[in-house]
């Protein structure tokens, strides 16, 4: 295995961020047309979303979800709307369990793992 390919191992394995306030209807999600900080989106070349686009929506959740930062999730994941694509969403594991956990103990939603 190389060097890098063991930093990736690692990363991949990084809790994912859910900070207290993901839910709270006053932080603002973003909306429109978004780029990923490189912290989020590091294993490729920069790329604009458009978050109005259901696909490029489920993209960039998947990315947030596994990469960022609690301001990242915070700025851009809605909650209802993670709800709503659950099923179409490509996360590890362990990111899964974690907010498939936080979502019946704040929401009270059971989803699959």
């Amino acid at each position: 295995m190389s060097s890098q390919q063991i930093r990736d191992a690692r990363r991949s394995r990084r809790p994912p961020a859910i900070p207290d306030d993901v839910a709270d209807p006053e932080v603002v999600k973003a909306t429109g047309l978004v780029t990923l900080p490189t912290r989020v989106r590091w294993s490729a070349p920069e790329r604009r979303y458009d978050l109005a686009d259901r696909r490029q929506r489920a993209r960039v959740y998947e990315q947030v979800l596994v990469e960022g930062v609690e301001q990242d999730v915070r700025d851009i994941i809605n909650v209802d709307e993670l709800i709503s694509m659950w099923d179409e969403l490509f996360l590890p594991d362990h990111v899964r369990r974690a907010w498939a956990d936080w979502l019946a103990e704040q929401r009270g939603v059971e989803l699959p793992c």
